[in-house]
């Protein structure tokens, strides 16, 4: 019987999609959505911002992973508009995940290569997801259209 050396993959967590396909968490930023805010409100333009914030971080430090934002939740609470429009909340805590899986194309050789994607998601708390249980829109990610195969 041969065996292959397996590489220890050090993943944080294992997150499985609806799909069936499994992917690993090697890394997890997780950070207050208002933390930062001094003033203002919750509304469209401050969550945006923070939304490019974090898409362009996460671009920054992986740049060989796609980054993927799961389209948050947004509630819209009976509250007064400010300068600023509606209240618009957002789940309380963003979360930047490095995930990677087995590669997508079948040719590659599966030592050697790994799919790679960054996803981006709000959750209303700090819990780290784990097997199916993890946020429903984080497990549908459409993992083959999103993700880039790259070599170890």
């Amino acid at each position: 019987m041969h065996h292959r050396p397996r590489v220890p993959t050090m993943s944080l967590t294992r997150v499985v999609l609806t799909s069936g396909r499994s992917l690993d968490l090697s890394e997890l930023r997780l950070s207050s959505t208002y933390g930062g805010v001094l003033e203002g409100y919750p509304c469209k333009p401050l969550n945006e911002m923070k939304i490019k914030g974090l898409i362009s971080t996460a671009e920054r430090e992986r740049p060989l992973a796609p980054v993927h934002l799961v389209p948050p939740p947004r509630e819209y609470p009976d509250q007064y508009a400010g300068a600023f429009g509606p209240v618009e909340v957002l789940p309380q805590v963003a979360c930047v995940g490095a995930f990677h899986s087995t590669a997508l194309d079948p040719a590659h050789d599966p030592v050697l290569h790994r799919s790679i994607l960054t996803i981006i998601w709000f959750q209303p708390t700090t819990r780290v997801p784990s097997g199916c249980d993890a946020e429903e829109a984080l497990r549908e990610v459409d993992w083959e259209g999103l993700a880039r195969d790259y070599e170890l």
